[in-house]
């Protein structure tokens, strides 16, 4: 029987050897990408929308508003995408438990398609209005995309390609702004007669997603684990791997199963009170990522701002070349090492960035030298941060936590992209040369946080990785027998699961 089933899976598998890629492509496409692109297009139609909410306001009420104003309501138009992204990250975790991950993926693209009609419309309704709400919808598409695509990814590759898989969420991230960024020139969609053409041109992507992602399977994790369904778990492994599943895979994913048997998906503030996982809840939050804006950064090095808008095309190529060549590397070097490094790097970088601000009116060259800063400290960013911050809580929560771990670490993200995005215009004008001191500052703080708290997880298991944090979390007391408590060596395996499968 068992002969059998071998024979009859090889035959029913082959040519399924691409299938975890493509998945990958088609997801990305229509998720962490628009998060990258939707932040990139909204630079070149400043001044056009600026125009259009002004011209909107003399036409309806006859009342001229001067630059503070119109300033007011740009900065609201672009304020909330991050208040919509927030949102997304709080309503990501219930749905991905509800419909699953692929699903919400799916469910998704409502909030994109809705936006783009709007944004599209609006020129013609002469609403101005109606960019708003298209923001704050594309916010909350971003929002959960950025929550549940990590989660598949890292659900759905096997143990030694779960960092690269999960990393390539980073990727496209960085791949959408630079994308965003060369249709926004003004040569392309980026002039005075296209600028709503160009904000609803994310609906491309999600009209890809919406074509492809149905053919692909749900995390197999999802499958078992919360929805108990043995069968279409073997069916989503058999496709994702090739026909090429291994005993083990089976064994770690029934192990986990067995111990979150009986309990039910958490909420974000039962983390806070969850003892067993105070310090993996501790380390998403501290390393939430804290980004700028480049646009202000390149003013105050002297940049002109003629060339600001080809010199953000180069950041945005930057950190997609970090983001590729850490998504090599990352199981190789593991993710301890690109994290603590990058924030070593960014630390150096930050430093010499702020002696290239304070030379800056007595050596000619120092702009240039300012601006190669920001590339290599954006470099440093993208091959350790940027990418490995966002597989942690795939890999240091089991299922039960990991929907509410990556609402925390949503809303984190979301709140600190909004704080930063309000105070570093005003800590270039009241620190001056000296506005990367704080950035300097954390980054160094976060590598030693790293150093002292933080595991390797590069090949580990969920079970694996739970020991290493509970010696953190009951420091100081009465161990119990953690070996009993959580994995054991060998789990209990289900004969069922594997002999009597049989697939139509």
């Amino acid at each position: 029987k068992i002969l059998f089933l071998k024979i009859h899976l090889k035959q029913i598998c082959r040519g399924h050897t691409y299938t975890l890629v493509l998945m990958v492509t088609s997801t990305a496409i229509g998720g962490t990408l628009q998060y990258g692109y939707n932040l990139a297009i909204m630079n070149a139609p400043t001044v056009f929308i600026q125009n259009f909410v002004n011209e909107t306001f003399l036409e309806r009420w006859g009342i001229q508003f001067g630059v503070y104003e119109v300033t007011l309501i740009w900065t609201f138009i672009v304020s909330i995408f991050s208040l919509g992204g927030f949102i997304g990250a709080l309503i990501a975790g219930p749905m991905s438990v509800r419909f699953g991950r692929k699903k919400t993926m799916l469910l998704n693209n409502v909030f994109l398609l809705s936006s783009s009609l709007l944004a599209l419309l609006s020129r013609t309704a002469k609403s101005f209005e109606m960019i708003i709400i298209s923001r704050f919808l594309v916010g909350i598409n971003a929002g959960i995309s950025m929550n549940v695509q990590p989660m598949y990814f890292g659900e759905s590759a096997p143990k030694h390609l779960r960092g690269a898989v999960s990393l390539s969420s980073a990727v496209f991230t960085s791949f959408g702004l630079v994308l965003g960024q060369v249709v926004s020139l003004k040569e392309l969609l980026g002039s005075e007669p296209c600028w709503q053409y160009l904000l609803a041109s994310n609906a491309i992507p999600g009209f890809i997603q919406l074509l492809t992602l149905p053919w692909f399977p749900e995390s197999p994790r999802y499958l078992l684990i919360d929805c108990g369904d043995k069968e279409a778990c073997l069916i989503a492994l058999q496709r994702l791997r090739g026909c090429e599943v291994q005993k083990e895979e089976l064994d770690e994913i029934l192990q986990e199963q067995n111990e979150t048997k009986g309990e039910r998906a958490k909420q974000p503030w039962e983390l806070f009170t969850d003892r067993s996982v105070r310090w993996q809840l501790i380390t998403v939050a501290v390393l939430s990522s804290i980004y700028f804006y480049a646009s202000y950064v390149f003013q105050e090095a002297g940049i002109s701002a003629s060339q600001i808008q080809y010199v953000t095309i180069g950041t945005g190529m930057c950190e997609f070349t970090a983001c590729i060549l850490c998504n090599l590397l990352i199981e190789r070097l593991g993710r301890r090492l690109m994290l603590m490094g990058g924030y070593v790097l960014m630390t150096g970088w930050a430093i010499v960035f702020t002696v290239a601000l304070s030379l800056e009116n007595m050596v000619t060259w120092m702009p240039y030298l300012s601006m190669a800063c920001i590339f290599t400290y954006i470099l440093s960013f993208g091959m350790g941060p940027a990418g490995v911050t966002g597989i942690l809580p795939t890999e240091i929560f089991n299922q039960t936590s990991r929907p509410a771990a990556y609402m925390t670490a949503g809303s984190l993200m979301w709140l600190n992209l909004f704080i930063i995005g309000m105070i570093f215009p005003f800590l270039v004008s009241g620190l001056g040369q000296y506005c990367f001191v704080p950035f300097g500052a954390v980054c160094l703080l976060t590598a030693l946080y790293i150093q002292m708290v933080l595991p390797e997880t590069k090949g580990k298991t969920i079970s694996m990785i739970t020991k290493e944090f509970y010696r953190l979390n009951y420091r100081g007391q009465v161990k119990m027998d953690i070996e009993g408590k959580h994995a054991q060596d060998t789990p209990p395996q289900d004969e069922n699961f594997v002999i009597n499968y049989l697939p139509p």
